[in-house]
């Protein structure tokens, strides 16, 4: 009930200078005790100064007061009289606390006093309750000292009390921010911090109740928040009320976005239509305000309830404005904390699923199915020619096409199935629960990818896209997460490599063989550690003078166990898995190393030249890597030519055009690769700074029989040398075939007419038995 704070710092100015006064009122006491005892009515100064001293005291708004050892009052103050309910000083005196309170009350109050006594040490700045609280939650401030006479013995005990409520108020309200805020920045539940603000509220202004109503997610009804001290029953009956121009004090302050006093309820028009809700409770008044957001929108409201008629008064509403305050500051930041976790949880762009959500939640969908009987089905699902609407139409038509697509998935399945989005143009499908028969679950699926298949009009055009599904059931064909999102993703690259727009169920043999997929992957990543790779050149010949002028590096690769390997059987796997960058790097070095010991041996001053891949093109600052390597070999850049092909080239013109440019500055020659068999705008190819074209082998292998390939051929070459380029034709292989060639034209050769691939010692041979020169240089 008290604590004794006479050595608490914030007392300390009470204790020091500031009991001054305190000291000096208990010593003027005393001496009246001292006086009163001698007992000397006749003399009137002593009267006067008697009448004096009892009006100072009674003008001092503090409690002053003086009791005898067993407690009895021998004189009080006037305000002390009257708190204590009673009329004069004769109603006080002789009485004691026992009298006038609770016996637990006054018992605490003896307990202090008879302390002082015994001990003779004064007791300062004790902090205590009041017992009378005129309404509300009074604290005092209370200092005992004893009371001495003549002799120096102790005849009682002096007191002076005052008032410190509204200090207690401000700190208690200080104390309650400070434990909202920290709430607030520890993420509490928002029920929990609405309730401690409540009570906070609650106990600073008596009598009354406190409620707060968060609005609707579509801002047309007022949903429960917090209310601990109404009743249960009338917080369900408003619970979803309409806002309006006529609903209550809440609804009506969430309408207007402003505050709403109303002092009777019984009175005031806005409560006409709920009444009758509120009668029983007996509630009279209703203040409420709107809860607003940063951006003043309106997110729910505050209300205290009094049993009786009135309005706020300035300190209550400055309360409410506090209140309503720190409740806005709790509703944004949980529903930042709930934007922010929905963010990590789902793709921004479709409001999907993502998978770090599908993972959590896959693992505890599968465990409820364990043992029931029935499927569930994850199915890997990619948009077929999804770049091809991105390129054309842009990317905002893509994000349209993706954002389309992923309505259309969620209309076609059931609430406990889930759809997510992996990223691109991929998706993952777990349909929950599906009896275990084929057939149904095919349907299912086959619905799901009509759906996707449907024209759409995005940006004024129609649109129809295509998917590849990959289908894995659980428990039968992966008893966990992993297991059956490898084996659907193997599906669904099955369904590509038949051409796209199909649905595969996974197989044992879709296992086997991307088993022996990453084993191959395994074996390329060890060829290039132990340098298993080797270099065949195959001469080009100059058609006009019968002489070789360059040499094409051709990979091989010598396996431990299985001998040589060709290109074809390796380099689209090493092209799918990126390796192809590596050993692209591995082959261009080789290529100008071979070249360049070539030239120091004596012979012709030879070219060489180096096929590139997509992958090795696209690589950042490429063309100062070739630059890097040429240096480093040592060999000059007119005797590197890269073969670039056709759909290498328009995947991205303009970027290849730049690192194309930036070859040539080097001073490296450029050649198109297999030159008809890709698509090539001819208003592109004019802008392209390539030496050479190189007519594929499909075209040369059916001449002079085939008629077509014969009119292709000749239109290629007449194009060349209209654009000012050299053709050569590979795969040349018999001697009606160079005749057509030289007819035709075309300036150089390459195929077994002249030479196979050789080795480099057996290409060395072949240049010191051949008479050489430099012409195509």
């Amino acid at each position: 009930m008290a604590k004794n704070t006479s050595r608490n710092p914030r007392y300390a100015a009470l204790n020091a200078g500031g009991n001054e006064n305190t000291r000096r009122l208990m010593d003027a006491s005393t001496r009246l005790a001292d006086e009163m005892s001698r007992i000397f009515p006749a003399d009137p100064d002593i009267a006067d100064r008697h009448y004096w001293l009892e009006t100072i005291i009674n003008h001092v708004p503090d409690y002053i007061y003086a009791k005898d050892t067993d407690g009895r009052f021998l004189i009080a103050n006037q305000v002390t009289v009257a708190d204590n309910g009673l009329e004069s000083l004769r109603d006080i005196i002789g009485k004691t606390d026992f009298d006038l309170h609770p016996q637990h009350l006054a018992m605490a109050i003896a307990e202090v006093e008879r302390r002082v006594i015994e001990t003779g040490e004064p007791i300062f700045g004790i902090e205590e309750r009041a017992m009378v609280t005129k309404g509300r939650d009074r604290w005092l401030m209370t200092s005992k000292v004893p009371l001495r006479n003549k002799s120096g013995k102790i005849v009682g005990i002096v007191g002076v009390s005052r008032d410190i409520s509204d200090r207690k108020a401000a700190e208690r309200l200080l104390e309650g921010q400070a434990h909202l805020l920290e709430m607030i920045a520890n993420g509490r539940p928002l029920d929990e911090f609405f309730r401690e603000l409540i009570l906070l509220i609650e106990a600073l202004v008596p009598r009354i109740r406190g409620s707060i109503l968060m609005l609707s997610s579509d801002g047309r009804r007022l949903l429960h928040g917090a209310a601990p001290n109404l009743d249960e029953t009338y917080c369900g009956m408003i619970h979803g009320v309409e806002i309006g121009p006529k609903a209550g004090s809440c609804g009506t302050a969430a309408w207007r976005g402003e505050q709403v006093i109303v002092a009777d309820i019984f009175d005031d028009p806005l409560w006409e239509d709920y009444r009758e809700i509120v009668r029983p409770y007996e509630f009279r008044a209703c203040w409420s305000t709107p809860i607003h957001s940063r951006e003043r929108k309106v997110l729910g409201t505050f209300a205290l309830y009094s049993e009786a008629v009135c309005v706020p008064d300035e300190q209550q509403k400055e309360l409410i404005a506090m209140a309503a305050h720190l409740a806005g500051i709790a509703i944004e930041r949980k529903q930042a904390e709930d934007r922010i976790s929905f963010m990590a949880h789902h793709d921004a762009l479709t409001g999907l699923p993502n998978r770090a959500l599908f993972e959590e939640q896959v693992a505890e969908a599968l465990e409820a199915l364990r043992g029931t009987g029935q499927w569930a089905v994850l199915a890997f699902l990619d948009l077929d020619n999804f770049k091809l609407v991105n390129d054309t139409l842009g990317h905002a038509a893509g994000d349209e096409l993706l954002k389309v697509t992923a309505t259309r998935m969620r209309a076609s399945v059931r609430k406990s199935d889930m759809v997510v989005r992996v990223g691109g143009d991929e998706f993952i499908l777990l349909l929950n629960g599906l009896p275990c028969e084929r057939d149904i679950v095919l349907a299912r699926l086959e619905d799901i990818r009509a759906a996707i298949a449907a024209p759409m009009e995005i940006n004024g055009r129609s649109l129809q896209i295509s998917c590849s599904m990959g289908v894995a059931c659980f428990p039968n064909q992966g008893k966990t997460v992993g297991e059956l999102l490898a084996n659907a993703d193997m599906a669904m690259y099955r369904a590509k490599e038949l051409g796209r727009n199909n649905l595969q169920v996974f197989t044992e043999e879709m296992a086997d063989k991307a088993h022996e997929k990453l084993l191959k992957q395994a074996e390329l990543r060890q060829a290039i550690a132990r340098d298993e790779f080797l270099l065949h050149f195959q001469p080009q010949v100059n058609l006009e003078t019968g002489r070789v002028f360059a040499a094409e590096a051709l990979l091989r690769w010598r396996h431990p166990e299985r001998g040589m390997i060709s290109p074809g059987d390796f380099i689209p796997l090493a092209e799918e898995t990126g390796l192809i960058v590596p050993i692209g790097d591995w082959v261009l070095r080789a290529a100008c190393r071979q070249c360049k010991a070539w030239h120091e041996d004596g012979l012709p001053l030879l070219i060489v030249s180096v096929n590139v891949s997509a992958r090795q093109f696209r690589e950042r600052n490429w063309a100062a890597h070739v630059a890097a390597v040429l240096a480093e070999v040592g060999l000059e850049p007119r005797f590197l030519e890269l073969e670039l092909t056709e759909s290498l080239i328009m995947q991205d013109v303009p970027g290849a055009l730049a690192t194309m440019h930036e070859l040539e500055a080097i001073g490296v020659h450029l050649a198109i690769d297999d030159f008809g068999t890709g698509y090539s705008s001819l208003s592109a190819l004019k802008r392209f700074p390539v030496r050479r074209l190189k007519i594929d082998r499909s075209f040369v292998e059916d001449i002079p029989a085939d008629v077509d390939d014969k009119a292709i051929t000749a239109a290629i070459i007449s194009l060349a040398q209209n654009l000012g380029l050299r053709v050569i034709a590979e795969g040349v292989e018999t001697q009606a075939q160079v005749e057509f060639l030289r007819h035709s034209g075309c300036d150089e050769i390459q195929g077994y007419f002249f030479s196979r691939p050789l080795a480099s010692a057996e290409f060395e041979a072949l240049l010191r038995q051949t008479d050489v020169n430099a012409d195509g240089i």
